[in-house]
């Protein structure tokens, strides 16, 4: 996929939200994250310091849980306690992770205003912070506030597979 589609989803408050709504961004991250997953957990802060670090900057952050064992109450529960404060949206029947082949939790996927991806993949190379060598998303990131391509499109997300609805 190259481009995503237009989706309409609701946060946990039950407030939809859709992709549109972002069009005026320099960039939307959309992250698919888990409530139980202890990898997307270990990325909590992370998560949390680059919506504090590039909101200012003009880049939207949306997460996305499909997992289907996840509820929108823990969801809540999850995101108040994590200090989220970017939307946290239920995919219910997994249908935009779907459409984004989505496969674990967490995955990114960065788009320009035009909803092209830009980049695809992890948030950084290691699930232990003191291990990091290549913060991935935030190079990403930084390369598209510099007008510049980004020079690594694509990573290989690691994490827990999302739970998906039988079809």
């Amino acid at each position: 996929m190259s481009k995503a589609e237009n989706f309409t989803l609701k946060d946990y408050s039950g407030k939809s939200h859709s992709l549109s709504d972002y069009k005026d961004s320099t960039a939307v991250v959309v992250m698919f994250i888990a409530t139980q997953c202890p990898v997307s957990n270990d990325y909590n802060n992370r998560m949390a310091a680059l919506y504090k670090d590039y909101t200012e900057k003009g880049i939207a952050f949306l997460a996305i849980n499909s997992n289907k064992q996840e509820s929108v109450e823990e969801i809540s529960t999850h995101s108040q306690k994590n200090g989220f404060q970017f939307p946290v949206l239920k995919d219910p029947d997994n249908v935009i992770a779907d459409k984004f082949n989505a496969q674990v939790t967490p995955e990114i996927f960065v788009m320009n205003s035009n909803f092209e991806i830009l980049y695809h993949g992890r948030i950084d190379d290691s699930q232990r912070e003191s291990e990091i060598k290549s913060r991935d998303l935030r190079n990403a990131l930084d390369e598209i506030l510099a007008g510049k391509p980004v020079s690594k499109k694509e990573t290989k997300a690691f994490g827990c597979t999302i739970k998906r609805v039988q079809k």
